[in-house]
């Protein structure tokens, strides 16, 4: 009895291991695929929903906004300066006004127009002169703090910075009180030691503009490099060192060429900036005569709208303006891609 007993236990003990391997079968057969066959399923179900709202949702108001404050007055401009006023009677309350399809006339007349070209002349000689220095001295402040001769970092950053969290309107009315011969310091302090300065003179008043714009915008050029220099790997830096270079051919060789990238974002606001001066050039006008009303691209513009009321050659004057700046920011991304490849 005793040996049917055992001879039973193996038999259901085979049918045991006989179950288990048949359901480990089945899982690795069809549990797994049914699974994968589920995550399918739904994968599918989420395409057919089509892509999500998200994006647009976060882009949407940056794509409204370019198109009511940027497209649309665009468009308007370049509408209005295809036409021109034509004025009837003798300006006594008889008479009409009526809008006259001119074509590119207007376009025409700003182009000859000499008060309106002297403006782009001085324009692209303050671009010439103004932009290379202050692009060079921010990154001469930039490569400074970066290197150990300066030990306050921060400090130096925030004061370098500091000026351009002045407002240009408030720099050139600070600085315009520091180029009156009468109150300036400056211009005492020069005449005691018997130089004879005059900032607002024809020939130099040009230049005080460029300092101006010179002194708020250096901190924030300077802090753009600075960042760019501090992505640079310093392995870099002690390899270099250890083959004996010194922090000059380092700059020169290693940190120069690696913030290129970064120098012509700053000469693209820079040139950008340049076509559209009209704060400071406005705040010295108040205080010199030397300053005229088209003495810039941008107050020529405002002068031919608002002073003589004619917004339709202002249109032509405006599309004109913004088409040096195509052109040119063109040029400088132009450069920036080959730089790149």
């Amino acid at each position: 009895m005793t040996s049917a007993m055992s001879v039973r236990s193996a038999a259901d003990g085979e049918q045991t291991a006989a179950g288990r391997t048949a359901s480990a079968k089945t899982v690795s057969r069809g549990a797994v695929p049914s699974a994968t066959a589920g995550h399918s399923k739904r994968i599918a179900r989420a395409g057919k929903r089509g892509p999500s709202a998200v994006p647009y949702f976060f882009v949407g108001p940056f794509v409204v906004a370019f198109v009511v404050f940027i497209l649309v007055p665009l468009g308007m401009a370049i509408w209005d300066s295809l036409f021109a006023v034509k004025r009837s009677g003798l300006g006594f309350g008889g008479g009409g006004r009526e809008a006259r399809f001119v074509g590119l006339n207007n376009y025409i007349e700003a182009l000859h127009n000499q008060a309106f070209m002297s403006g782009f002349g001085r324009m692209l000689l303050f671009g010439v002169v103004q932009v290379p220095v202050m692009l060079g001295l921010s990154l001469l402040f930039a490569l400074l703090i970066d290197s150990s001769l300066v030990r306050f970092k921060k400090t130096a950053q925030v004061m370098v910075f500091l000026p351009y969290a002045v407002p240009s309107v408030v720099a050139a009315l600070l600085w315009g009180f520091l180029y009156q011969p009468g109150v300036s310091p400056i211009v005492k302090g020069l005449k005691a030691i018997g130089v004879n300065a005059d900032f607002l003179a024809p020939g130099t008043v040009l230049w005080s503009a460029a300092n101006i714009t010179t002194w708020v915008y250096v901190g924030v050029n300077m802090v753009i490099i600075f960042s760019s220099l501090q992505s640079i790997p310093h392995d870099l830096y002690e390899a270099a060192r250890i083959d004996g270079a010194s922090e000059f051919r380092i700059a020169w060789s290693i940190k120069i060429p690696m913030v290129l990238p970064s120098l012509l974002v700053t000469l693209f606001m820079s040139i950008v900036g340049t076509i559209q001066l009209f704060n400071e050039p406005t705040v010295l006008r108040s205080i010199t005569a030397n300053v005229s009303s088209d003495f810039t691209p941008m107050m020529s513009v405002l002068n031919t709208t608002m002073t003589m009321k004619n917004q339709n050659m202002g249109s032509a004057m405006s599309i004109i303006v913004a088409v040096v700046a195509f052109v040119l920011s063109a040029l400088v991304a132009l450069a920036q891609r080959r730089k790149k490849d």
